[in-house]
């Protein structure tokens, strides 16, 4: 992490990850469930903090647009 900013950004996003993982492994869905996985690994991966916020935002749009 580069600034305060992305680890704020994370951990945002690392929190809306825990939802989306909790959700899918209760309600046995498999795109919110890994969407959650992603959120929640998006931070570790990527430095720039445009792009995460971009990729995290895409993550939480997924489950809307894919029903299964």
């Amino acid at each position: 992490m580069n600034s305060e900013s992305s680890l704020v950004w994370s951990m945002f996003f690392g929190a809306i990850g825990v939802g989306f993982f909790m959700y899918g492994r209760r309600q046995r869905m498999v795109v919110p469930f890994v969407s959650g996985l992603a959120l929640m690994g998006v931070p570790y991966f990527v430095d720039n903090t445009g792009a995460m916020v971009a990729l995290c935002i895409a993550f939480m749009a997924l489950p809307y647009f894919v029903r299964r």
